[in-house]
């Protein structure tokens, strides 16, 4: 295993720093900002990835980009730290498992590349990965 900002997390969990950039591409507050060497960096990463070629293999231009990130004064990187703690949803009831009630189930990575979740919305549609291009798909809770 290795560190946290670096290759694989835990098994199952994918690339750490491949999830954070999904993220950060996703959030729509332009919290990514980055000058036009990291917005290349950012480029040939996706472009590598939709190819297939696997997170591991471009570690070093995760590093670059993690410097870049770092220079913007992004200062966690690609870490998933965050500076500022989300707002915490309100508690809901969990829907009692039986007849009538609907499976559960999270939002994650479309190709199982990284350990990017999320929590579906019933009121909009499924969150989309920018760094392969397509929804997230429905992976139901056991």
């Amino acid at each position: 295993m290795e560190s946290e900002t670096g290759g694989r997390g835990e098994r199952g969990t994918g690339h750490a720093r491949l999830g954070e950039l999904c993220r950060r591409l996703t959030d729509t507050s332009g919290s990514l900002r980055l000058g036009e060497r990291g917005l290349r960096l950012v480029e040939f990463l996706t472009s590598g990835l939709r190819d297939g070629r696997d997170p591991e293999e471009l570690d070093d231009v995760f590093d670059e980009l993690e410097e870049e990130l770092l220079a913007a004064g992004h200062s966690a990187g690609l870490g998933s730290f965050r500076t500022t703690p989300p707002t915490p949803p309100g508690f809901q009831r969990l829907p009692v498992a039986g007849p009538g009630h609907p499976p559960l189930h999270v939002l994650a990575c479309p190709l199982g590349r990284c350990g990017r979740v999320e929590a579906p919305d019933a009121e909009t549609p499924h969150p989309g990965c920018r760094v392969f291009d397509r929804p997230l798909r429905p992976v139901p809770l056991r």
